[in-house]
This record gives C-alpha cells, sequence and structure tokens, in this order.
C-alpha cells in the first residue's frame, strides 16, 4: 500500500505534535507585481527558444516551511510571441485538495504591447481536471483579459499547506515553457523539540547555474538561467524523473556518507517499526483459526486469509464521512494488529501489515517490503532519501517460490500488486537492517483487454450485435481504483466512452450489465449492445470490410519520427479480440488480408481473418512485454507499430455470390 497516495500525509511527513506550542510568525515573501522593462515590453523573439509561442521571462517559488502551516509563494511574468501562445491565457493552478493544501491570493494581470495594464477583475473557478489516460487533479482556473502577441501576463498565489506537518519541498525548475530566469528559495522548517535536519540534492540542472547554497540567515537559494522548455511525449518516464529539480528531505537522523550504512541503520528502525506493531502472535492465532482450516493447502490457505483482510473496512479509501466518523479520526489510531482486529477498520499500511502478521501466524515465512513506486519517480538508494520508499507490501515464501500481496490497495488480486509496486527496488526488512530485493513484474498476460464480439453486417454497411469486453489484472484494478468513488451512471458512461474509443469511426454503444465494481477478482466484465453504422463501403459490385475494428487506441501511438525521451509503459499488457461477423443474405467473401505475424520479442502482433459460407472470423493480439526502452531504440519500436497499423487497415473484400471478382 502506498504510504500517502490516499491519506492526509505521507510517510515524509513527520507530525508536529512536540511543535504545536511553537508560534512562529511566518513571513510572506514580498508580494506583488514587480515593474516590466521596456526591453521585455519590445520582445519579439527568443533565439535560444526558435518559434517559442511563448517564454517565461520570470519565474520565482519561495517555499516557508516554519511555522504550523508551511506555504509556497509562487510568480510568474510569461511573454505571449506568437498566435498560439495566447492559449497561455488559460491558467491552471493545479493542488492536492485531498491531503487539505489550498491556493489562495491570486492576483493576475496582462500587460498590453503599449505598456498599457488589464487587471483580472474575474472569478476565481475550482474544478476537477481530466487528462488523458484518466489522469484527474483539483485545480484554480481563470482566465487573463485582452491577451495579444506581444502581451505580458502576470500572475501570483500562494499554496497553504496541510498544517501541523512536514512535507519534503522540491522545487521543479523546467516548465512547459522556455525559462530565462527564475529563482528559488526554501526557509527550512527548525524545531527546539526535536532534532530535524534537511539535506538537499539536484537533478538535470541546467549547465549555466550553480548549485543550491545556504546562506548565513538559513535561508536556501538557486538562481537558474535559460531552462530550456519541458517536451512532453506519449509513453514516457514520470515528468518528475525527466524535469530538472531539487528535491530537500527532512529527517529526524543526521546524513551519512555510505549509502550501505545509512540504509542498514534505517532498516533496522523500520523493522523495528513493523514488529512493534505486528507482535500480538496469540490474538493473530486466535484469528488465523477463524479464517482457515488445517487441511487447507497453503496456497489456500494465503488466499482466504488475504480475502479477509480485503474485508476490513480500509479507511485510506474513504471520501464522506459522518460525524460520527470524524469524531473517531480524532481518536488513536489502531496501535498494533491486535488493536485492529478488534475495531474492524484501519488504513491501507495497516491493513497490509495485518496481512503479515496473519500469514506469519498461518506458517509462513514472510516480511515487509518497503519499496518505491514508481508512478512520480525512479528510486536511487544513493540519494539515501527515506521518503522514496513510500509503499509497503508483504513478501510471503511459499512453495519455494517468493511472492508479493498487498492488500491495503484496493481492488488488488490475489498475488498481484498495484503497478506502480511493480518491478521496483525494495528493502525487505530485518532485525539486521534488511535486505534489497526487487518486486515481480507481471507479464502480459496477466494484464489483458479481452474484445469478444458478435455481429451481423446489414445490408446498408452496417455492424450491429453485441460486445464482451474483459478487463483483468492490473487492467481490471487500474478501473475499479479509478472509478471507485462514482454512482452507476457515471460508471456506466465510462465505460461506454471507453468502449467507443477503441473503434475508429463512429458506434453507438449501450452497456446491458452491471459489472462487479466492489471486489478485487482478477476481472471486471462490461457486456454492451453495438452498432457501427456504415463501417463497410462499396467500391463497385465489391464492398471492402477493414479488419481493424478495435484498432483506434494504435493508430495515433510512435506517429513522430524523432523521439526524445525514453518510452516507458505502465506495465506489460496484452490486447487479445474474437470477433464473428454474420454476412447479409446474398453476400460471399472475395478475398482475406493475408495472415500477419510480427514477432518483436518483447512485442508481437498477430491477425488472421477466417471465413465460411456466411461468416468471418476475426482474431487479433497484441501483446507488449517491455517497460522502459531507451530512446536510441525508438525507431525499432515505432516499425514495429506501423505494422500494426498497416496490418489494422487492411480489408475483406465482400461480393454478391455468384459474381466474380472482375464484376
Amino acid at each position: 500500500m502506498s504510504l500517502f497516495r490516499f491519506v492526509a500525509s505521507s510517510s515524509s511527513a513527520i507530525l508536529l505534535t512536540l511543535a504545536l506550542t511553537t508560534n512562529y510568525s511566518v513571513s510572506a515573501a514580498a508580494e506583488g507585481f514587480q515593474p516590466v522593462s521596456p526591453e521585455e515590453l519590445k520582445m519579439t523573439s527568443e533565439p535560444k527558444a526558435p518559434g517559442a509561442p511563448a517564454i517565461l521571462l520570470w519565474r520565482q517559488v519561495d517555499r516557508d516551511d516554519r511555522g504550523q502551516t508551511a506555504r509556497e509563494y509562487n510568480y510568474f511574468r510569461v511573454k505571449i510571441l506568437t498566435e498560439e501562445g495566447r492559449k497561455y491565457a488559460d491558467v491552471e493552478v493545479p493542488f492536492d485538495k485531498s491531503t487539505g493544501n489550498n491556493v489562495v491570493g491570486i492576483k493576475a494581470r496582462t500587460i498590453r504591447p503599449d505598456g498599457s495594464v488589464a487587471n483580472y477583475e474575474g472569478k476565481v473557478f475550482e474544478k476537477s481536471i481530466v487528462k488523458a489516460k484518466g489522469v484527474k487533479y483539483m485545480a484554480k482556473t481563470f482566465t487573463l483579459p485582452d491577451v495579444q502577441v506581444g502581451s505580458i501576463l502576470e500572475y501570483y498565489y500562494t499554496i497553504d499547506l496541510s498544517e501541523n506537518v512536514i512535507f519534503d519541498s522540491h522545487w521543479i525548475l523546467s516548465d512547459e515553457l522556455f525559462t530565462k530566469n527564475a529563482s528559488f528559495t526554501l526557509k527550512p522548517y527548525t524545531s527546539d523539540y526535536a532534532p530535524i535536519n534537511v539535506r538537499w540534492s539536484w537533478h538535470l540542472l541546467p549547465t549555466d547555474s550553480d548549485t543550491p547554497k545556504e546562506g548565513p540567515d538559513r535561508v536556501v537559494r538557486l538562481q537558474v538561467r535559460n531552462v530550456p522548455a519541458f517536451h512532453t511525449e506519449d509513453y514516457m518516464p514520470p515528468e518528475n524523473e525527466l524535469k530538472s529539480r531539487v528535491d530537500f528531505t527532512y529527517s529526524d537522523e543526521l546524513p551519512d556518507k555510505d549509502a550501505n550504512a545509512f540504509w542498514k541503520r534505517r532498516g533496522k528502525k523500520l523493522n523495528g517499526e513493523v514488529e512493534s506493531f505486528v507482535g500480538k502472535r496469540k490474538a493473530m492465532d486466535e484469528a488465523v483459526a477463524q479464517i482457515v482450516a488445517p487441511t487447507d493447502s497453503p496456497e489456500v490457505k494465503l488466499q482466504k486469509i488475504y480475502a479477509r483482510v480485503q474485508q476490513i473496512r480500509n479507511t485510506s479509501y474513504e471520501v464522506h464521512k459522518t460525524e460520527q466518523e470524524k469524531k473517531r479520526d480524532k481518536e488513536k489510531g489502531p496501535t498494533n494488529v491486535e488493536d485492529l482486529w478488534k475495531r474492524g477498520y484501519g488504513d491501507g499500511v495497516q491493513l497490509t501489515r495485518l496481512f503479515l502478521a496473519l500469514s506469519r501466524a498461518a506458517g509462513f515465512e514472510a516480511y515487509e517490503v518497503r519499496a518505491s513506486d514508481r508512478r512520480n519517480y525512479f528510486f536511487s538508494p544513493t540519494v539515501m532519501n527515506p521518503s522514496e520508499l513510500d509503499a509497503n507490501v508483504v513478501l510471503v515464501k511459499i512453495n519455494g517460490k517468493d511472492m508479493y500481496f498487498d492488500p491495503g490497495a484496493a481492488f488488488t488480486p490475489f498475488g498481484l500488486l498495484d503497478w506502480g509496486e511493480t518491478g521496483v527496488p525494495g528493502l525487505l526488512l530485518d532485525k539486521d537492517g534488511g535486505t534489497w530485493v526487487r518486486t515481480t513484474l507481471p507479464d502480459s498476460s496477466q494484464s489483458c483487454i479481452d474484445r469478444h464480439a458478435n455481429l451481423t453486417l446489414s445490408e446498408t454497411g452496417d455492424l450491429e450485435g453485441t460486445l464482451t469486453i474483459t478487463f483483468t489484472g492490473l487492467e481490471a484494478m487500474k478501473r475499479r481504483v479509478e472509478q471507485r468513488n462514482e454512482d452507476e451512471s457515471s460508471r456506466q458512461k465510462f465505460l461506454e466512452d471507453e468502449a467507443k474509443e477503441y473503434i475508429p469511426a463512429a458506434s453507438e454503444i449501450d452497456l446491458t450489465n452491471k459489472p462487479d465494481w466492489k471486489s478485487s477478482s482478477p476481472s471486471l466484465v462490461a457486456e454492451y449492445k453495438l452498432k457501427i453504422p456504415g463501417w463497410v463501403s462499396g467500391a463497385g459490385r465489391r464492398a471492402l470490410l477493414p479488419v481493424g475494428i478495435f484498432s483506434a487506441p494504435e493508430k495515433r501511438v510512435f506517429e513522430h519520427t524523432e523521439r526524445v525521451h525514453p518510452i516507458y509503459f505502465e506495465y506489460p499488457f496484452e490486447k487479445d479480440d474474437d470477433v464473428t461477423i454474420s454476412l447479409p443474405l446474398g453476400w460471399e467473401v472475395n478475398s482475406l488480408p493475408p495472415a500477419k505475424n510480427q514477432d518483436a520479442k518483447a512485442a508481437l502482433y498477430e491477425l488472421k481473418a477466417e471465413k465460411d459460407k456466411s461468416t468471418i472470423h476475426l482474431n487479433r493480439k497484441l501483446k507488449v512485454d517491455l517497460l522502459l526502452l531507451e530512446a536510441k531504440y525508438y525507431a525499432a519500436l515505432r516499425n514495429f507499430f506501423q505494422v500494426v497499423r498497416s496490418g489494422d487497415e487492411e480489408q475483406i473484400v465482400l461480393q454478391p455470390i455468384g459474381k466474380s471478382a472482375s464484376n
């Protein structure tokens, strides 16, 4: 279970229970609009960013982690250089509302090319933004007035962070736009009650910039110049892994020059915390006796324990709380697995540890592994940042092999991990400080989208019939997690819209069943009525039927000839299509496209079209067993997907019975 994904604070957060009596006055950074120079008004281009639609003339980030509530002041000055650049008048300020953060004090203005000013007087909206691949986030949005080519846009705001918590701070230097100049400062948290220290590391700093330095006033500062615009590509690693950045880490431990010594010391401490929580063997023995039977096989025992843990209320995934629940939240949470078992609820981290304790009580050799979720960055032990080990999973030795489990991550099927926890390094905890392991990466067959269609072709060229889509493994889990707080109508629309996106033509799709959204079963099944008007086109006395009925997602993959970033898939996946088409009376197949079999070892594409007297049978398979591929191999991968597109564009030729192709 991720230690921060659905909770109010991350594992890197330090509760200020000892410092609540401190009454620091947080001095705000100097706010207000700064003067604009004549040179900035006259600027028409930037030699170091040729063709850029806009650039950042100035960016300022002042972070203050002191006091009960940390805050961060942000200032942007944007120069509009082309007509396309006018889109930057639409501003989104993202924030994580689930952790108690908020954006306040927004001020904005447009400076016209003649130097006159149009202040923003409108309303700031708060909305949920949905990006590609279902990514959602909250943002404050507004649109600046009277923006022209040559205008300068300015806005600033403050992010108020959660109370009583220290979060590891970050400076993300890279932006969508080229940045001419920028300034970053941090006032680190200090405490008279606990030995809190801060250290920092940097990644891909601009070549002509200095490194961050702490001044006599204990403020860390960095000035940067000429930061290249960040280029976004499909299927790239996490942005934070690719952007220029500085990471700050708070710790109650002194830094260590030897990474191995650091992690040994840290591992012993983490193991002590885990053992303190799970060390209630008698209570767990009694609990296991209620769950498993002595005659159960080892795997059946583990499956029963896993299922029982997932039945316990998981507070990490709750959104709407009653007054009684809010009152209980103020109470001290479970202190150990016995307490959790009696209460009947716990957060995801605690439930995963309950599974660890129950597994041990059932006779299994089991360990907690502190792993690094790869959604936002790739872990490096040399950085010595314990907050990057932000997920806890359980390793169980069963039938001679290691298996990883995370029942605290909702909807995770038995034997799988959430995708961000797969194929990542982790510290297996023991009394000696632990050892490094790597979690398993499921192969493509464990995360499959299976589409089975029975369709009839009408005289007018329409395809109509039934479609069943079965999502398995991580594909099922991902959709359940994304839709966990939605109502039935929203889920129905979600599945119908997704099915339409598979088809490279306008279609009519209606969900006809009620999928199982609440369980952790390996599959999620959706059944539809489907109609694709005009799928078959005529050519004289012939009719042409494209074979790529569900090929739309691959039509725009890796179109560009050049690639900047490595290629990164979230997890290996497979797509299997089985389509039967009944022909209208009086029509037959004149010709079928040749079978395709493109085997690139780590990727596979197969397509076969078969016929009998009155039906066509299409089988299509696409497998990708890749995770991360260097950009230098992009051409080969692009060529593979060009073969996929070429195969999907093949057509079956139909003709009236008794007519030759020449007719």
